[in-house]
Protein backbone atom coordinates (compact mmCIF):
# COMPACT_ATOMS: atom_id res chain seq x y z
CA UNK A 1 0.00 0.00 0.00
CA UNK A 2 1.07 3.81 -0.77
CA UNK A 3 1.30 6.72 2.19
CA UNK A 4 -2.04 8.26 2.17
CA UNK A 5 -2.76 11.92 1.74
CA UNK A 6 -2.55 13.79 4.58
CA UNK A 7 -6.03 15.66 3.86
CA UNK A 8 -7.80 12.44 3.26
CA UNK A 9 -6.89 11.38 6.87
CA UNK A 10 -9.00 14.00 8.58
CA UNK A 11 -11.97 12.23 7.19
CA UNK A 12 -11.23 8.52 7.09
CA UNK A 13 -12.95 6.42 8.90
CA UNK A 14 -10.72 3.73 11.60
CA UNK A 15 -11.65 0.14 10.86
CA UNK A 16 -9.23 -0.64 13.82
CA UNK A 17 -11.34 -3.21 16.15
CA UNK A 18 -11.36 -2.74 19.70
CA UNK A 19 -11.06 -4.75 22.94
CA UNK A 20 -10.71 -8.64 21.08
CA UNK A 21 -9.99 -7.37 17.88
CA UNK A 22 -8.70 -10.29 15.71
CA UNK A 23 -6.62 -7.06 14.06
CA UNK A 24 -2.46 -7.78 14.19
CA UNK A 25 -2.62 -3.55 15.05
CA UNK A 26 -4.03 -0.74 13.52
CA UNK A 27 -2.89 -0.62 10.09
CA UNK A 28 -0.35 2.65 10.06
CA UNK A 29 -1.70 2.61 6.23
CA UNK A 30 -5.27 2.12 5.15
CA UNK A 31 -6.85 0.97 2.13
CA UNK A 32 -7.06 4.20 -0.29
CA UNK A 33 -10.56 5.74 -1.02
CA UNK A 34 -11.59 7.05 -4.67
CA UNK A 35 -10.55 10.79 -3.63
CA UNK A 36 -8.00 12.22 -1.70
CA UNK A 37 -5.48 15.20 -2.15
CA UNK A 38 -7.03 18.64 -2.47
CA UNK A 39 -10.46 17.76 -0.97
CA UNK A 40 -9.86 19.43 2.50
CA UNK A 41 -13.09 21.33 1.76
CA UNK A 42 -15.34 19.77 4.31
CA UNK A 43 -12.48 20.28 6.93
CA UNK A 44 -11.11 23.41 5.80
CA UNK A 45 -9.52 25.02 8.78
CA UNK A 46 -11.38 28.51 8.79
CA UNK A 47 -14.67 26.62 6.71
CA UNK A 48 -15.50 24.13 9.08
CA UNK A 49 -15.42 26.44 12.50
CA UNK A 50 -17.59 28.45 10.13
CA UNK A 51 -19.89 25.91 9.22
CA UNK A 52 -20.49 24.12 12.39
CA UNK A 53 -21.28 27.87 13.75
CA UNK A 54 -24.01 28.54 11.43
CA UNK A 55 -27.00 26.45 13.51
CA UNK A 56 -26.04 28.58 16.33
CA UNK A 57 -27.85 31.32 14.29
CA UNK A 58 -31.24 30.29 14.23
CA UNK A 59 -31.71 31.99 17.58
CA UNK A 60 -31.37 35.33 16.06
CA UNK A 61 -34.92 37.36 16.53
CA UNK A 62 -35.84 35.52 19.94
CA UNK A 63 -35.07 36.90 23.45
CA UNK A 64 -31.68 35.88 24.16
CA UNK A 65 -30.10 38.22 26.22
CA UNK A 66 -27.78 40.95 25.73
CA UNK A 67 -26.56 41.80 22.40
CA UNK A 68 -22.48 41.00 21.80
CA UNK A 69 -22.17 42.11 18.42
CA UNK A 70 -23.94 43.50 15.56
CA UNK A 71 -23.90 42.85 11.76
CA UNK A 72 -25.37 45.38 9.85
CA UNK A 73 -28.63 45.87 12.27
CA UNK A 74 -28.48 42.68 12.61
CA UNK A 75 -27.90 41.34 16.35
CA UNK A 76 -25.54 38.54 17.52
CA UNK A 77 -26.67 37.41 20.97
CA UNK A 78 -24.98 36.36 24.25
CA UNK A 79 -26.96 33.18 23.96
CA UNK A 80 -25.86 32.31 20.59
CA UNK A 81 -22.24 32.89 21.50
CA UNK A 82 -22.92 31.03 24.73
CA UNK A 83 -23.68 27.87 22.12
CA UNK A 84 -21.19 28.49 19.97
CA UNK A 85 -18.33 27.89 22.70
CA UNK A 86 -20.09 25.07 23.54
CA UNK A 87 -19.75 23.12 20.24
CA UNK A 88 -15.53 23.57 20.80
CA UNK A 89 -13.41 21.58 23.15
CA UNK A 90 -10.44 22.49 24.89
CA UNK A 91 -8.76 26.41 25.36
CA UNK A 92 -8.77 26.54 29.11
CA UNK A 93 -10.04 28.97 31.67
CA UNK A 94 -6.90 30.84 30.66
CA UNK A 95 -7.37 30.93 26.93
CA UNK A 96 -11.47 31.50 27.33
CA UNK A 97 -11.77 35.43 26.27
CA UNK A 98 -9.49 34.55 23.42
CA UNK A 99 -11.57 31.32 22.31
CA UNK A 100 -14.82 34.29 22.55
CA UNK A 101 -13.28 36.81 20.86
CA UNK A 102 -12.05 34.44 18.14
CA UNK A 103 -15.80 32.51 18.14
CA UNK A 104 -17.34 35.91 17.81
CA UNK A 105 -15.56 36.66 14.67
CA UNK A 106 -16.68 33.35 13.00
CA UNK A 107 -20.41 34.03 14.08
CA UNK A 108 -19.84 37.69 12.97
CA UNK A 109 -18.35 36.07 9.11
CA UNK A 110 -21.59 33.69 9.09
CA UNK A 111 -23.57 36.22 9.62
CA UNK A 112 -21.79 37.83 6.63
CA UNK A 113 -22.13 35.35 4.55
CA UNK A 114 -25.74 34.39 5.15
CA UNK A 115 -26.92 37.96 4.26
CA UNK A 116 -24.55 38.14 1.21
CA UNK A 117 -26.61 35.02 0.09
CA UNK A 118 -30.02 36.55 0.68
CA UNK A 119 -28.91 39.85 -0.88
CA UNK A 120 -27.52 38.30 -4.42
CA UNK A 121 -31.15 35.66 -3.78
CA UNK A 122 -29.77 32.19 -3.79
CA UNK A 123 -31.52 29.38 -2.72
CA UNK A 124 -30.22 26.23 -1.80
CA UNK A 125 -32.73 22.91 -2.63
CA UNK A 126 -32.44 19.78 -0.71
CA UNK A 127 -31.29 17.99 -3.87
CA UNK A 128 -28.59 20.46 -3.52
CA UNK A 129 -27.75 19.69 -0.28
CA UNK A 130 -27.86 16.03 -1.11
CA UNK A 131 -25.23 16.37 -3.74
CA UNK A 132 -22.83 17.92 -1.17
CA UNK A 133 -23.48 14.94 0.55
CA UNK A 134 -22.93 12.55 -2.31
CA UNK A 135 -19.74 13.85 -3.09
CA UNK A 136 -18.52 13.84 0.71
CA UNK A 137 -19.20 10.22 0.44
CA UNK A 138 -17.68 9.49 -3.07
CA UNK A 139 -14.69 11.78 -2.51
CA UNK A 140 -13.86 9.73 0.63
CA UNK A 141 -14.52 6.41 -0.32
CA UNK A 142 -17.65 5.86 2.54
CA UNK A 143 -21.21 4.10 2.20
CA UNK A 144 -23.75 5.31 4.48
CA UNK A 145 -22.84 2.96 7.40
CA UNK A 146 -19.04 4.37 7.08
CA UNK A 147 -20.29 7.83 7.11
CA UNK A 148 -22.71 7.52 9.96
CA UNK A 149 -19.44 5.77 11.93
CA UNK A 150 -16.81 8.50 10.81
CA UNK A 151 -19.39 11.29 12.10
CA UNK A 152 -20.15 9.15 15.76
CA UNK A 153 -16.43 9.45 16.53
CA UNK A 154 -17.05 13.26 16.53
CA UNK A 155 -20.92 13.20 18.45
CA UNK A 156 -22.55 14.15 15.06
CA UNK A 157 -25.12 12.46 13.12
CA UNK A 158 -25.74 12.67 9.25
CA UNK A 159 -28.61 15.46 10.15
CA UNK A 160 -26.18 17.23 11.96
CA UNK A 161 -24.06 17.36 9.16
CA UNK A 162 -26.96 18.75 6.81
CA UNK A 163 -27.07 22.54 7.71
CA UNK A 164 -23.32 22.26 7.16
CA UNK A 165 -23.38 20.83 3.48
CA UNK A 166 -26.11 23.46 3.30
CA UNK A 167 -23.48 26.36 3.84
CA UNK A 168 -21.40 24.24 1.23
CA UNK A 169 -23.72 24.32 -1.20
CA UNK A 170 -24.37 27.84 -0.67
CA UNK A 171 -20.98 29.05 -0.71
CA UNK A 172 -20.09 27.24 -4.15
CA UNK A 173 -23.07 29.31 -5.65
CA UNK A 174 -21.49 32.29 -4.10
CA UNK A 175 -18.21 31.51 -5.28
CA UNK A 176 -17.99 29.26 -8.04
CA UNK A 177 -18.40 31.53 -11.28
CA UNK A 178 -14.91 33.02 -9.70
CA UNK A 179 -13.19 29.51 -9.56
CA UNK A 180 -12.01 28.19 -12.87
CA UNK A 181 -11.02 24.14 -13.39
CA UNK A 182 -9.36 23.58 -17.26
CA UNK A 183 -9.44 20.12 -18.76
CA UNK A 184 -5.75 20.31 -17.91
CA UNK A 185 -6.04 20.74 -14.21
CA UNK A 186 -8.16 17.81 -14.12
CA UNK A 187 -5.67 15.79 -16.32
CA UNK A 188 -2.79 17.13 -14.24
CA UNK A 189 -4.60 15.87 -10.71
CA UNK A 190 -4.86 12.81 -12.38
CA UNK A 191 -1.94 11.72 -13.40
CA UNK A 192 -0.55 13.45 -10.13
CA UNK A 193 -2.84 10.90 -7.75
CA UNK A 194 -3.50 8.33 -9.85
CA UNK A 195 -1.70 5.52 -7.13
CA UNK A 196 -4.10 7.31 -4.68
CA UNK A 197 -7.36 6.40 -6.52
CA UNK A 198 -6.43 2.83 -6.92
CA UNK A 199 -8.35 0.34 -4.28
CA UNK A 200 -7.09 -3.45 -3.20
CA UNK A 201 -8.41 -6.39 -3.31
CA UNK A 202 -10.60 -6.64 -0.30
CA UNK A 203 -13.37 -8.42 1.84
CA UNK A 204 -16.37 -7.29 3.68
CA UNK A 205 -16.30 -10.05 6.71
CA UNK A 206 -18.59 -10.30 9.79
CA UNK A 207 -17.67 -12.71 12.80
CA UNK A 208 -18.24 -14.20 15.93
CA UNK A 209 -15.56 -14.77 18.56
CA UNK A 210 -15.20 -17.12 21.34
CA UNK A 211 -12.77 -18.71 23.71
CA UNK A 212 -13.23 -22.11 22.71
CA UNK A 213 -13.69 -24.74 19.69
CA UNK A 214 -16.47 -26.47 21.37
CA UNK A 215 -18.08 -22.84 21.46
CA UNK A 216 -17.48 -22.30 17.83
CA UNK A 217 -18.63 -25.54 16.99
CA UNK A 218 -22.03 -25.32 19.03
CA UNK A 219 -22.41 -22.18 16.98
CA UNK A 220 -21.64 -23.36 13.18
CA UNK A 221 -24.03 -25.91 13.98
CA UNK A 222 -26.48 -23.16 15.05
CA UNK A 223 -25.73 -22.07 11.83
CA UNK A 224 -26.50 -24.22 9.59
CA UNK A 225 -29.43 -25.52 11.88
CA UNK A 226 -30.83 -21.59 9.98
CA UNK A 227 -29.69 -19.43 13.12
CA UNK A 228 -29.24 -15.61 11.67
CA UNK A 229 -25.15 -14.42 11.94
CA UNK A 230 -25.56 -11.52 13.49
CA UNK A 231 -27.94 -12.21 16.00
CA UNK A 232 -25.25 -14.87 17.08
CA UNK A 233 -22.83 -12.63 17.39
CA UNK A 234 -24.91 -9.82 19.59
CA UNK A 235 -25.19 -12.65 22.16
CA UNK A 236 -22.42 -13.72 21.91
CA UNK A 237 -19.49 -12.80 20.80
CA UNK A 238 -16.64 -11.75 22.63
CA UNK A 239 -15.55 -8.95 20.02
CA UNK A 240 -16.83 -5.76 21.88
CA UNK A 241 -15.87 -3.32 18.94
CA UNK A 242 -18.52 -5.48 16.38
CA UNK A 243 -20.69 -7.32 18.35
CA UNK A 244 -23.58 -4.84 18.30
CA UNK A 245 -23.39 -4.13 14.48
CA UNK A 246 -23.94 -8.11 14.40
CA UNK A 247 -19.87 -8.86 14.10
CA UNK A 248 -19.69 -6.50 11.01
CA UNK A 249 -15.77 -5.46 10.32
CA UNK A 250 -16.57 -3.63 7.51
CA UNK A 251 -13.98 -3.93 4.40
CA UNK A 252 -10.61 -4.79 4.73
CA UNK A 253 -7.26 -5.62 3.09
CA UNK A 254 -5.07 -8.18 2.91
CA UNK A 255 -2.10 -7.28 5.70
CA UNK A 256 -4.66 -5.91 8.30
CA UNK A 257 -5.94 -8.94 10.28
CA UNK A 258 -4.33 -11.66 12.13
CA UNK A 259 -3.01 -14.32 9.42
CA UNK A 260 -5.26 -17.35 9.97
CA UNK A 261 -8.00 -15.02 10.20
CA UNK A 262 -7.25 -13.18 7.09
CA UNK A 263 -6.73 -15.94 4.83
CA UNK A 264 -9.79 -17.43 6.07
CA UNK A 265 -11.62 -14.49 4.66
CA UNK A 266 -10.23 -14.52 1.27
CA UNK A 267 -10.76 -17.78 0.66
CA UNK A 268 -14.35 -17.47 1.41
CA UNK A 269 -16.99 -17.17 -1.18
CA UNK A 270 -19.37 -14.27 -0.96
CA UNK A 271 -22.09 -15.72 1.32
CA UNK A 272 -20.05 -18.45 2.60
CA UNK A 273 -19.44 -19.29 6.66
CA UNK A 274 -15.90 -20.65 7.98
CA UNK A 275 -15.00 -23.47 10.11
CA UNK A 276 -13.92 -22.32 13.40
CA UNK A 277 -10.43 -20.00 12.94
CA UNK A 278 -7.91 -19.98 15.64
CA UNK A 279 -6.11 -16.96 16.68
CA UNK A 280 -4.51 -14.97 19.32
CA UNK A 281 -7.78 -13.89 20.36
CA UNK A 282 -9.73 -17.19 20.21
CA UNK A 283 -11.58 -19.00 17.24
CA UNK A 284 -13.59 -17.33 14.87
CA UNK A 285 -16.68 -18.21 12.56
CA UNK A 286 -16.12 -15.85 9.44
CA UNK A 287 -18.78 -15.06 7.03
CA UNK A 288 -17.97 -13.34 3.94
CA UNK A 289 -20.45 -10.52 2.98
CA UNK A 290 -18.51 -8.91 0.16
CA UNK A 291 -15.75 -9.32 -2.24
CA UNK A 292 -14.04 -6.40 -4.30
CA UNK A 293 -11.14 -6.62 -6.25
CA UNK A 294 -7.85 -4.53 -6.93
CA UNK A 295 -9.54 -1.46 -9.13
CA UNK A 296 -7.64 1.35 -10.85
CA UNK A 297 -10.60 3.48 -12.08
CA UNK A 298 -9.50 5.36 -15.51
CA UNK A 299 -9.30 8.86 -16.11
CA UNK A 300 -13.17 9.37 -17.46
CA UNK A 301 -14.13 7.46 -14.22
CA UNK A 302 -12.86 9.92 -11.83
CA UNK A 303 -12.77 13.18 -13.86
CA UNK A 304 -16.31 14.48 -12.14
CA UNK A 305 -15.17 13.84 -9.18
CA UNK A 306 -11.66 15.58 -9.58
CA UNK A 307 -13.20 18.29 -10.80
CA UNK A 308 -15.46 18.65 -7.66
CA UNK A 309 -12.21 18.25 -6.02
CA UNK A 310 -10.55 20.90 -7.97
CA UNK A 311 -13.57 23.39 -7.80
CA UNK A 312 -14.09 23.11 -4.41
CA UNK A 313 -10.59 23.43 -3.01
CA UNK A 314 -10.43 26.61 -5.30
CA UNK A 315 -13.39 28.28 -3.57
CA UNK A 316 -11.68 27.82 0.04
CA UNK A 317 -8.89 29.60 -1.09
CA UNK A 318 -11.14 32.03 -2.20
CA UNK A 319 -13.24 32.13 0.75
CA UNK A 320 -11.61 33.97 3.28
CA UNK A 321 -10.25 36.58 0.75
CA UNK A 322 -13.80 36.80 0.11
CA UNK A 323 -15.36 37.09 3.36
CA UNK A 324 -12.84 39.74 4.36
CA UNK A 325 -14.08 42.11 1.41
CA UNK A 326 -17.96 41.60 2.90
CA UNK A 327 -16.70 43.00 6.44
CA UNK A 328 -14.96 45.95 4.68
CA UNK A 329 -18.45 46.79 3.52
CA UNK A 330 -20.26 45.96 6.72
CA UNK A 331 -20.88 47.70 9.62
CA UNK A 332 -20.16 45.88 12.46
CA UNK A 333 -20.15 46.28 16.23
CA UNK A 334 -18.23 44.03 18.57
CA UNK A 335 -18.67 44.32 22.30
CA UNK A 336 -15.60 41.86 23.19
CA UNK A 337 -12.96 44.07 20.93
CA UNK A 338 -14.29 46.99 22.78
CA UNK A 339 -13.61 45.52 26.09
CA UNK A 340 -10.49 44.28 24.95
CA UNK A 341 -9.63 47.46 24.09
CA UNK A 342 -10.52 49.38 27.02
CA UNK A 343 -8.75 46.62 29.36
CA UNK A 344 -5.88 47.18 27.19
CA UNK A 345 -6.01 50.85 27.91
CA UNK A 346 -5.86 50.70 31.84
CA UNK A 347 -3.31 48.20 31.79
CA UNK A 348 -1.01 50.47 29.98
CA UNK A 349 -2.54 53.56 32.25
CA UNK A 350 -1.37 51.46 35.55
CA UNK A 351 2.31 51.36 35.11
CA UNK A 352 2.39 55.00 34.16
CA UNK A 353 0.48 56.23 36.99
CA UNK A 354 3.20 53.90 39.18
CA UNK A 355 6.18 55.77 38.37
CA UNK A 356 6.24 58.52 40.38
CA UNK A 357 6.08 56.34 43.57
CA UNK A 358 9.41 54.39 41.85
CA UNK A 359 11.30 57.22 41.62
CA UNK A 360 10.23 59.05 45.24
CA UNK A 361 11.71 55.67 46.26
CA UNK A 362 14.46 55.37 44.45
CA UNK A 363 15.49 59.25 45.34
CA UNK A 364 14.78 58.14 49.26
CA UNK A 365 17.19 55.30 49.17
Amino acid sequence: MTEENKQNEELQSQDAIESNSIATEEPKEKPKSSGSGALGWVVSAALLVILILVATLSYAGDDKGENVASVNGVAITEKQLYDALLLIKGGGQNGQQKMSEVTLDDLINVELMNQELQKQGLVVAEADIDKELDALKKAYGLDDEKLKQTLAQSGMTVADLRPDLEKQAKLRKLLSSKATVTDKDIQDYYDQNKESFSTPEQVRASHILVKTKEEADAILKQLKDGADFATIAKEKSLDTGTKDAGGDLNYFGKGQMDPAFEKAAFELKVGETSQPVQSAYGFHIIKVTDHKQAASPTFEEKKEDIKNILMMSKINELAQPFIEELKSKAKIENSLVKEDKQEGAAATEEPAASTPKEEATTTTN
